[in-house]
């Protein structure tokens, strides 16, 4: 287990109210906008693209840092660049699934037996279970043997082996549980019902249909196809992530896209030209905050549509708000920051409300002795000790078996690493030596001792 692939990205953010109204009197700041990127791209805390569209049109797009690092030189993104976008391609999937429930080729109640029986109760899963994530089968990217072959090509055979050898969690219909066996499952139900390979069905059931441009099956990553890699900031430089074999995620993960086609995508499908309004309705609704490859989003009272994605180093978001007509849709191929206060930042100022650009400094003044926060520390609610040092003037953490990362001061007590929205709180004994830490991270909270 990994620190830094700890973090949860929270999808769900309010902030006070402020009338639709007065948002909308103030009009769009894109100087604003600029600002935050461009202090986000000069401390490294993001590379990407950000696009708000109001009323169908676009009133923002922006590309900041490089699409690609290497030894021969980097290339700076531009908003034609073209990025992984992770589980968004689910939103995608279940508007294919449901475009055929719509044909009458396929029912929401259809068994999973139908096509594939070798899975353990495929009789009673359906293809809304799956859709919902209420299959009950186990995510096969949780399964700690995934990072030995998520590199490396894998035929569909291959997949399904995998998968149905993986023990269920949960009887079909109990419970809520975000597993991407679902979807790759689902992208091979598009294939087995139309006959055809799931890039030929995208292209012509969704990507002809609203004339987007940059959307499509992806494969091996390359840049003269303006595609851009992915990186992770870790002690303070860009380095590159692995790169998933897109044979793996299928349906769960293998779309490629910029912020301009995914926000024609979202405002598309929400405003009734992919599917019918019946459908429509079944995906918008919510059991445990997941409709059918939908989530609901509320921002300052504001309710939105969309679906986040996470794939490598790549982290995607798109949300559209039906009754203010703004959308939003991120593409980021690098973090140093936590994706979810970048997008609180984005959302705050495309809705006009009160918003401190951060400045992402150090605190100044702020004289530390390193060596008192050096020591092994081990956790009775984590599985791992983690190791403080001291490298020159930087505290660094490393989980057992793990990569190194550098941890920034804010106070004297109190350090962070944000790419994985990490805050580490010490605790000194009598003798001033921090002996004790507690690790923050969304909603969990893990208390650390030196041995």
């Amino acid at each position: 287990m990994n620190l830094r692939k700890l973090a949860a990205v929270s999808l769900v953010v309010s902030l006070p109210f402020m009338g639709v109204a007065q948002a909308q009197q103030k009009g769009f700041n894109k100087a604003k906008m600029d600002s935050l990127l461009s202090v986000m791209e000069s401390k490294d805390k993001i590379m990407g693209t950000v696009a708000v569209y109001q009323d169908g049109k676009p009133v923002y797009n922006r590309a900041i840092g490089y699409a690609t690092i290497a030894d021969q030189g980097k290339d700076k993104a531009t908003t034609a660049t073209r990025y992984r976008v992770g589980s968004i391609s689910k939103t995608f999937t279940a508007t294919l699934i449901l475009q055929l429930v719509d044909e009458k080729k396929l029912s929401l109640n259809t068994p999973l037996s139908t096509y594939f029986p070798q899975f353990e109760n495929a009789s009673t899963i359906t293809i809304e279970h799956l859709l919902n994530h209420r299959s009950g089968l186990t995510s096969f990217t949780s399964v700690p043997t995934y990072g030995l072959y998520m590199t490396q090509p894998k035929t569909q055979e291959e997949m399904l082996s995998i998968m149905a050898s993986l023990k269920p969690k949960a009887e079909p219909g109990t419970n809520y549980d975000y597993s991407n066996t679902n979807y790759v499952l689902l992208g091979y139900v598009v294939e087995r019902v139309t006959k055809k390979p799931y890039a030929e069905v995208l292209q012509k059931k969704i990507v002809d249909k609203l004339k987007l441009k940059d959307t499509y099956y992806g494969g091996k990553i390359d840049k003269n196809k303006k595609e851009a890699s992915s990186y992770a900031f870790v002690n303070s430089q860009w380095t590159a992530s692995p790169e998933t074999d897109m044979s793996i995620p299928h349906g769960a993960g293998a779309v490629v896209s910029t912020t301009k086609d995914l926000a024609i995508f979202i405002q598309g499908l929400l405003n009734g030209k992919l599917i019918s309004q019946t459908s429509l309705e079944k995906m918008k609704t919510m059991k445990d905050a997941y409709g059918l490859g939908l989530q609901k989003y509320s921002f300052n009272n504001h309710v939105g549509y969309g679906h986040g994605g996470i794939i490598d180093g790549f982290q995607s978001m798109i949300k559209y708000f039906p009754e203010q007509k703004l959308t939003m849709a991120t593409t980021f191929n690098g973090l140093g920051m936590s994706a979810n206060n970048a997008h609180i930042g984005i959302q705050s100022i495309m809705f006009n409300l009160p918003y401190q650009i951060p400045t992402y400094e150090t605190p100044k003044n702020l004289s530390l002795d390193l060596s008192k926060y050096e020591g092994t520390f081990v956790s009775q609610q984590f599985p791992l000790k983690v190791t403080m040092f001291k490298e020159g003037d930087k505290l660094m953490s490393q989980a057992q078996g793990q990569s190194a990362f550098n941890l920034e001061p804010r106070s004297a007590q109190t350090f962070v690493f944000d790419p994985a929205n990490i805050e580490i709180e010490f605790k000194a004994n009598e003798a001033g030596v921090y002996d004790q830490f507690t690790l923050k991270q969304g909603a969990g909270k893990y208390i650390f001792t030196k041995e």
